[in-house]
């Protein structure tokens, strides 16, 4: 396991839940941090479900299953990540909250220790800044679901050493993913092109085109994608999708990844898909 055998996940939402959940499923020890009791309680109860589904389906053992959340500790303090070799930042996209966990994790964390940010658009280079160890800060970008997907993409900073990079790819193929080397730039590989996709599809909505049942139709029948456009950015969450887009729009200054105004209004009103239970689609 790549001489990882602690690891820490600050951030127990969508994301977070799902990174302790095949961490620990392949048998490291997780520290799983966030700001509330409830959140960390939520966190567990969907880790539980997702446990009893890979049993259901003949993914996971069943006497695995116990085993796996045994492995999980949640804690509201984050100091108590200070023996985790690697820490892994799910928080929400915002660069000012990572960059203030990746301060506090750079006094908290042993001088060895691995900060990894699971960002899916901001620069690692940047939140690299925030900390003493540049060379030992990397992006780790799971994709949603983690429990099933099988991709992570491996963000290099401008300062990430190869050891680092080479740990952390070790580590996740130590997962089952397949983990994919990619250069810091906006938005990555992954999501300055699914981006753009979405942000086209929710145009087409607003222009009347055509409704978001047919949009996504054509999307899998005639382009082979396993979900429609509109119904994955329900499931991604439409904040987050807009949030990306603002990234991209800003960092590379080309009006082709302007955020569609339909997608703006849906996030002002709190229809941010399925977490909400009203996005493009009701839930």
């Amino acid at each position: 396991m790549s001489g990882i055998r602690n690891v820490g996940v600050v951030g127990a939402g969508t994301m977070g839940n799902g990174i302790a959940h095949v961490f620990a499923q392949y048998g490291y020890d997780v520290v799983l941090v966030d700001v509330g009791e409830d959140r960390l309680q939520r966190a567990l109860e969907t880790i539980k479900s997702n446990l009893a589904r890979q049993v259901r389906r003949g993914v996971l053992a069943p006497e695995a299953e116990a085993g796996v959340l045994s492995r999980i500790r949640t804690t509201t303090s984050l100091g108590d990540v200070a023996g985790a070799e690697l820490v892994v930042e799910a928080a929400s996209e915002d660069m000012e909250v990572k960059a203030g966990i990746f301060r506090e994790l750079d006094d908290i964390a042993s001088e060895d220790a691995i900060l990894a940010s699971n960002t899916s658009s901001i620069s690692i280079t940047t939140l690299a800044r925030n900390s003493r160890r540049p060379e030992r800060v990397i992006g780790m970008h799971f994709m949603n679901p983690v429990p099933v997907m099988e991709l992570v993409e491996v963000i290099r900073g401008l300062q990430t050493s190869d050891a680092t990079t080479a740990a952390v790819v070790e580590a996740s193929k130590s997962l089952g993913k397949t983990p994919v080397e990619v250069n810091d730039y906006p938005g990555f590989v992954a999501n300055r092109i699914l981006m753009p996709m979405i942000n086209e599809a929710i145009y087409c909505l607003m222009e009347g085109v055509a409704e978001a049942e047919a949009i996504d139709t054509v999307m899998k029948l005639g382009m082979n994608h396993p979900m429609g456009p509109l119904a994955l950015a329900d499931l991604i969450g439409l904040d987050v999708c807009l949030a990306i887009l603002e990234v991209l729009h800003r960092e590379l200054g080309d009006d082709k990844y302007r955020p569609c105004p339909l997608l703006r209004k849906y996030v002002a009103a709190g229809w941010l898909g399925r977490k909400t239970g009203r996005g493009f689609y009701s839930y």
